[in-house]
């Protein structure tokens, strides 16, 4: 890839304005007589040329020097000459005033002033060759400073790929690199990954989608980005965010950057067996998500302090009401199909445990129970999520008290795991629903809970007919509905019977007895907690 001036687009050069302040420029007392709106035009080297025709022999960047003594009397000529300079784009024209023009001719000046290209007079005999040479071993230092931090940033994170370093790592070492944040996105400006200091990174996210688009235009100072493709096909943007050093080392960090994470992705790195068609990588929003959610759900950062990464993600924040959701029986690219199907903004992910965690963002005048329900009866017509189980906390204005309704979800979600097979649920599962199975899975961790669930089921545990718990189970679940039990274990009514009896008689209890198999339910929900 190259840019309209023909050089690569990490080419190290000076700015007309850097160039004007070396020390060697100095002693000409140079004056910018037209284009200083310009002076930021990048150097890229400095061509000595009296020829009127010189334009032709340019290919882009050039500080062309000349003393004008075959311009001098032709104010056409002048113009002309000025004219070719800026058609072939050169940064700036230096003149040296002398015998062909003790002072700026007026027709150069306003033509340069027209074209916006930078004219600069010395005042005082200056030796081109000086400058030349000056300009010349400065940008031939910059060039080796960039191919030496070109190979060294390849070679690092080459080093860190072949490892199987996650790339978060990577992200990590180009962010210390350049000194400032690192940001991944899609091509929507979603935010999929970052790196760089925590609250430098918290201080671009808080206004990311106006920065981006500075970016993207060009006109934010130290922005540099890097495209991301595959196969031919772009899927998201790497972005310095600030970088504070020579821009072209900045563009060389990010392209090396760049191809870096192109590398990982193809070699398979960070769950590439997610990969969509045509490039859509759905890992990176996969990771995103979860790391958002894991810092909701643990409460190690407080949850106004993640208000910018939810918003960058993509998930809408102000005056939105929040319902947090725990499924279990699906996965989380699935959900993140079904809610982009049914038009819900919200971000899930894997926790683990065979728990996907949902956090959906709705208007304040939408239906969040039957918006709910509709997710939770199209995710069940998927093939892979038929049995899905789905957890909800009630909705919450305010996104400090999201982390608490998460917590709640997932105490709903793991309350339920342990249900004995074909006990009916509700289609969303809540709080109110799970009733003693809820209290006792807060209590499971209790040595006393503990010891009361062995005590009461010693003489089923560890022994020989592993069924008669499972019987236990539903025979319990079911409200001692012997028919339903039968017909839940496939036995006839008197090989159930016969089951039944030998239950009571290892546990020593009555089971017609209420308070006797009260008690022993508690201890199997205990104990099923406990297993969980």
């Amino acid at each position: 890839m190259t840019t309209a001036l023909g050089q690569q687009p990490w080419e190290p050069a000076l700015s007309v304005r850097q160039v004007l302040t070396l020390e060697r420029v100095l002693a000409g007392q140079p004056e910018v007589v037209a284009g200083a709106h310009r002076l930021d035009r990048p150097v890229r080297w400095v061509h000595v040329a009296e020829a009127a025709d010189v334009g032709v022999m340019l290919t882009g960047g050039e500080m062309v020097l000349t003393t004008g003594v075959l311009l001098a009397g032709d104010e056409d000529k002048q113009g002309e000459y000025v004219r070719s300079l800026h058609r072939a784009e050169a940064s700036a024209v230096v003149l040296g005033l002398g015998r062909a023009f003790p002072a700026p001719p007026d027709g150069m000046r306003r033509a340069a002033e027209r074209c916006g290209l930078p004219m600069v007079v010395l005042h005082r005999p200056f030796p081109f060759a000086e400058l030349t040479e000056e300009v010349q071993s400065r940008l031939l230092r910059r060039k080796f400073a960039a191919v030496s931090l070109s190979e060294a940033v390849r070679t690092e994170l080459t080093g860190l790929i072949t490892a199987g370093a996650p790339v978060q790592r990577l992200l990590d070492e180009v962010a210390r690199h350049g000194g400032c944040p690192v940001v991944v996105t899609n091509l929507a400006h979603r935010v999929l990954a970052t790196a760089g200091e925590r609250a430098a990174v918290d201080d671009v996210l808080r206004d990311w989608e106006r920065i981006a688009r500075q970016a993207g235009a060009g006109s934010a100072d130290g922005w540099i980005r890097a495209e991301l493709s595959c196969r031919g096909e772009r899927w998201g943007r790497l972005v310095l965010c600030g970088y504070r050093g020579e821009r072209a080392a900045g563009r060389l960090l990010a392209d090396r950057a760049a191809e870096a994470l192109v590398l990982h992705r193809m070699l398979g790195g960070d769950g590439a067996h997610t990969q969509g068609p045509g490039g859509s990588w759905h890992s990176w929003e996969e990771q995103s998500a979860r790391n958002l959610l894991t810092d909701l759900v643990s409460g190690a950062v407080p949850a106004r302090q993640l208000l910018p990464r939810a918003r960058a993600a993509g998930l809408p924040v102000n005056r939105r009401v929040f319902v947090p959701l725990v499924v279990r029986g699906g996965d989380a690219v699935l959900l993140d199909r079904v809610l982009r199907l049914l038009g819900l903004p919200g971000v899930a992910a894997d926790l683990g445990d065979d728990r996907v965690t949902v956090l959906l963002s709705l208007a304040p005048d939408q239906d969040a129970r039957a918006l709910t329900a509709h997710l939770a009866a199209r995710l069940r017509s998927e093939p892979d999520a038929s049995r899905a189980v789905v957890a909800a906390a009630d909705a919450r204005a305010a996104w400090d008290d999201v982390p608490a309704g998460l917590r709640e979800a997932r105490h709903v979600a793991d309350a339920v795991a342990g249900s004995a097979p074909g006990l009916d649920l509700p289609p969303v599962v809540r709080l109110r629903d799970i009733h003693l199975r809820g209290l006792v899975r807060l209590l499971r961790d209790d040595p006393r809970v503990q010891s009361f669930a062995e005590r009461e089921l010693d003489g089923l545990l560890g022994g020989p007919d592993e069924d008669l718990l499972a019987v236990l189970r539903t025979y319990l679940a079911t409200g001692r509905n012997k028919s339903r039990t039968a017909q839940l274990h496939h036995v006839s009514r008197p090989a159930l019977y016969r089951r039944l009896e030998a239950i009571q008689g290892r546990l020593g209890v009555d089971l017609d007895d209420f308070e006797q198999a009260a008690s022993v339910h508690i201890a199997l929900l205990a104990h099923d907690a406990q297993q969980g």
